[in-house]
C-alpha cells in the first residue's frame, strides 16, 4: 500500500523485454534507504517487488498482465520515473490509499497553465470514469491528486508548483500516456452496492406456457 506522495524521481537504467515478461532496473537513492530484497516500490504508480539491489540501483520483474495494463513497456533507459516505497503504519497518509494496482492507461489531452498551477486534462477509458468524481482522489503515475472536473470522456487535475517540479508529470506533454488508479474505497463501495442489488433482484422466472398465460401473452 502507498500514499501517492512521491519520494523521488528515479532514472531507468535498463529495461529487458521478454516474450511474456520484463525486467526493469532503476537508479534511485532515497527509496533504497532501508530497502531489502522482497520489499515493494511503486514505479510510476505500479507496485513492483525488488528482486536485486546493487549500489544505487534496484531491479524488479514485471509480469505479462502488468505490461498489458500499464505504460511500463514504453519506458527506455534515461527516462525518469516516480518512486515511492510502501507505507509504514506510522507514516502520515498525506495523499490517499494507493494499492499500486493500475486500473488502466490514460492520455494527456492538454496542459493549461492557470495561475501558479498547471491543469491537466486526462482522456480516460470509459469503464474507469464512474469511479472518478469531482473532489475525489485519483493516482496518476502513482501521484495522489484531487479531481477538479469530470467530463464525458476525461477528467482534470490541478498540479501545484511542487508536484509539477518534483514528479514526472512536469516533463509530460499532450499525447503522453499515464498509469491510472482510481480510488480504492470507491471501487469497493461500487462492488458492494452491485452485489447487494443483484442479491435483492428476484430470480428470473423460467419461461413456460403457464408463465406466458399468467402474464397475458397467451
Amino acid at each position: 500500500m502507498f500514499t501517492g506522495i512521491i519520494e523521488e524521481l528515479g532514472v531507468i537504467s535498463k529495461l529487458e523485454l521478454r516474450p511474456d515478461s520484463a525486467q526493469l532496473t532503476v537508479r534511485g537513492a532515497k527509496v533504497l534507504e532501508g530497502t531489502r530484497v522482497g520489499d515493494s516500490i511503486a514505479v510510476n504508480g505500479v507496485c513492483l517487488t525488488v528482486i536485486r539491489l546493487a549500489g544505487q540501483e534496484f531491479t524488479v520483474d514485471i509480469m505479462a498482465e502488468t505490461l498489458a495494463k500499464t505504460i511500463l513497456a514504453e519506458l527506455k533507459p534515461g527516462d525518469r520515473v516516480n518512486l515511492e516505497r510502501a507505507l509504514q503504519l506510522q507514516t502520515r497518509l498525506g495523499g490517499h490509499l494507493v494499492t499500486g494496482h493500475v486500473d488502466g492507461v490514460g492520455t494527456i489531452r492538454r496542459v493549461t497553465p492557470y495561475g501558479i498551477a498547471h491543469v491537466y486534462e486526462i482522456e480516460t477509458p470509459d469503464p474507469l470514469l464512474p469511479y472518478i468524481l469531482p473532489k475525489g482522489s485519483v493516482a496518476i503515475d502513482g501521484i495522489s491528486l484531487t479531481v477538479v472536473e469530470v467530463k464525458p470522456h476525461s477528467f482534470t487535475v490541478s498540479l501545484i508548483p511542487h508536484t509539477f517540479a518534483e514528479t514526472t508529470l512536469g516533463f509530460k506533454r499532450t499525447g503522453h500516456k499515464v498509469n491510472l488508479e482510481t480510488d480504492l474505497l470507491g471501487k469497493y463501495v461500487a462492488r458492494f452496492m452491485a452485489a447487494r442489488q443483484t442479491a435483492a433482484s428476484p430470480a428470473p422466472a423460467s419461461l413456460s406456457l403457464d408463465f406466458l398465460a399468467k402474464h397475458g401473452f397467451t
